[in-house]
């Protein structure tokens, strides 16, 4: 091979020639910084009929004085070129010291160099032997190697030793509580194994970052197998959780549309807020009927109630009677549902296929899905009568698109079959994002009363008493948004994500993988983690606002918690759920002081896919007198 690089821009030569015995692999050039091509080979022929020149050693003097003589030069030349070069080595050191005798491939070289110009870097591994994750790649010219280390060198979890994890030790409702032992046993970095699968199980912030930084146009969060075969087997449409590739892009392109932007959210604040007057005469019904008449014995249960409501009426337009006294029977079958498949996933996921026959678990899961799709082509079906009803009345433009459902269905961008396939999944998700993320934020808020006066001044000193809030007015509750950031970093909605990178290899943490490879991003050890935040397992919401802790209690690293995702594949709803959560949580704290119903204790969380309260929350509301 041969590796010449010009005079001006301060390097080398580098000669080597596969056959040829005791030859030196490292040539410093001539004294006119001239590379010297050695003969050209004859008889050899390249791909384009051309001969080829073999790149040989430079020629040896027969005389040893001489020889003796040249050596010593060039030793001499190449001592001071990388001086020049390089101060940092040695004057005897060769700038090429190190490198292998081989051909470095434009590949190679391009991750090199990439890795090298990134900022950041993963923390070091726990226990004592293992080097650093952020070690430099190595360069070409000029630095000292470090070679991308094998994934051999990564402590691994064999299949039946996580299986024995998590159905004898228990941890199948506790995967969150798991990433926690894993990481304080194997560090930062580890690999699991189910079955054929091969899982890399991040849990640092920094290797986080570079996963969702190098994700490409086209990331996968898992191949999502047994919600797909659930559709494979009714002939429906794959979702934005389920689809891949260019239709993937496609459809969420088609979907980011009146709901990605916070100025598109802000349209269906008045949606909303007519959700939220239900919510506040239902909460006051409750009160009245308990024991105490202001006792809520099971909050989670209303707000995720309210987050149905409000997510239906946002995505299909429609009120489907969840605030009210007497809830419709579809309505509870599909909360009932919800709760069936998500309870079941977790056996659906790990337990081989030949026990499908055998357990209820599989059987359970599908007709979950079955009720959660069926309740969503009712809404579809009964909006496509409008519009066509509205079409036949007023011609082409008597369809006026009014709200999310309507403006995919006219748009022409998303086809039915399509829109079939993604609003269930949007409905499913939307809920439990809202329903828990309202219930830990009042839990933590009535355990921490000094707070909770602090917010409530600050809503009412933005929204006095009997106004309604608006989404303007969030810009001026600073607190309020730090409560909610803090109770997502507490309990990321979705403990477990993952990124399959399919477009190439990459480097993270020192180690090259190749594509397809699953990673596996632990956000809850993450969000917990004490190099990044303070006194991490405790409720502190003022750690969010700028200048309001000192720089030892900041925030370390901006993918400490990102609950909502990172890049193209973040979360859909978002923006609605933040106005969601913020429109409530100020309408409650205006009015109400909130505080633990006795009996309620300590929670513990519980990974059902989402994180939620191991038991019944108990709240009191207590009328705020104005």
């Amino acid at each position: 091979m041969f590796l010449a690089l010009g005079k001006a821009s301060g390097s080398c030569s580098l000669w080597g020639h596969v056959g040829v015995t005791g030859a030196p692999a490292l040539w410093a050039g001539d004294p006119a910084g001239q590379a010297r091509p050695g003969p050209v080979s004859r008889g050899r022929a390249s791909l384009f009929g051309k001969p080829r020149r073999t790149w040989l050693h430079p020629p040896r003097s027969s005389d040893p004085a001489k020889s003796s003589r040249e050596s010593a030069g060039g030793r001499a030349r190449e001592s001071a070129a990388a001086a020049a070069r390089a101060p940092g080595l040695p004057p005897s050191q060769p700038v090429l010291a190190g490198l292998p005798s081989r051909r470095v491939s434009p590949r190679e070289r391009r991750l090199r160099v990439s890795a090298r110009s990134r900022s950041g870097g993963a923390e070091k591994w726990a226990g004592a032997g293992h080097r650093p994750l952020n070690s430099p790649l190595p360069s070409c010219l000029g630095r000292r190697r470090v070679r991308l280390r094998s994934s051999a060198e990564i402590p691994s979890v064999g299949p039946l030793r996580f299986l024995f994890q998590v159905f004898v030790r228990g941890y199948a409702l506790q995967m969150h509580q798991l990433q926690v032992l894993n990481k304080a046993k194997y560090g930062p970095m580890w690999i699991s194994h189910l079955g054929p699968k091969k899982h890399v199980n991040l849990a640092s912030a920094p290797l986080l970052e570079q996963v969702m930084r190098q994700e490409g146009k086209y990331p996968v969060r898992n191949d999502m197998e047994q919600w797909k075969e659930h559709r494979d087997q009714h002939g429906l449409a794959y979702g934005p959780f389920t689809t891949e590739g260019q239709h993937w892009y496609r459809l969420r392109h088609a979907l980011n549309q009146r709901l990605l932007k916070p100025a598109e959210a802000a349209l269906y604040a008045d949606a909303l807020n007519e959700v939220i007057d239900d919510f506040m005469t239902r909460l006051d019904q409750l009160r009245a009927e308990s024991a105490t008449g202001d006792e809520v014995p099971n909050v989670a249960h209303l707000f995720y109630y309210f987050a149905l409501e409000a997510i239906s009426y946002i995505l299909f337009e429609k009120r489907i009677g969840c605030l009210e006294r007497s809830i419709p029977e579809d309505t509870v079958a599909f909360v009932r549902s919800v709760g069936l498949m998500f309870q079941n996933s977790i056996y659906a996921t790990f337990l081989p296929k030949w026990t499908r026959s055998l357990l209820p678990f599989w059987k359970n899961y599908l007709d979950g899905w079955n009720v959660i799709f069926s309740f969503g082509k009712k809404l579809i079906d009964e909006k496509l009568k409008e519009v066509e009803a509205q079409l036949q009345a007023g011609g082409p433009d008597g369809a006026q698109v009014s709200g999310y459902l309507h403006f995919l269905l006219t748009s022409g961008q998303l086809s039915p079959r399509d829109t079939m396939g993604s609003l269930p999944e949007l409905l499913m998700a939307g809920v439990d994002t809202t329903s828990n993320t309202l219930t830990w934020a009042l839990y933590h808020l009535s355990k921490n009363p000094e707070i909770q006066a602090a917010l409530h001044e600050e809503v009412v000193g933005v929204v006095p008493a009997g106004q309604v809030p608006q989404h303007k007015d969030f810009a001026h509750m600073p607190l309020l948004k730090a409560v909610l950031k803090e109770t997502l970093r507490l309990y990321p909605v979705v403990p477990i994500n993952s990124r399959v990178i399919m477009e190439k290899e990459i480097e993270v943490g020192g180690f090259l993988f190749p594509k397809n490879t699953q990673f596996v991003l632990c956000h809850y050890v993450v969000s917990r983690d004490p190099s990044i935040f303070s006194e991490p397992e405790s409720f502190q919401p003022y750690r969010w606002l700028k200048n309001s802790q000192p720089d030892a209690h900041r925030i370390q690293h901006p993918f400490g918690s990102v609950p909502f995702g990172y890049g193209v594949r973040a979360c859909l709803g978002r923006r609605i759920a933040e106005l969601e959560m913020q429109l409530l949580l100020a309408r409650l704290l205006q009015q109400y002081e909130v505080v633990l119903a006795p009996g309620t204790g300590e929670l513990k969380s519980v990974a059902r896919i989402v994180l939620v309260p191991n038991k019944k929350v108990g709240l009191r509301f207590l009328k705020r007198q104005h």
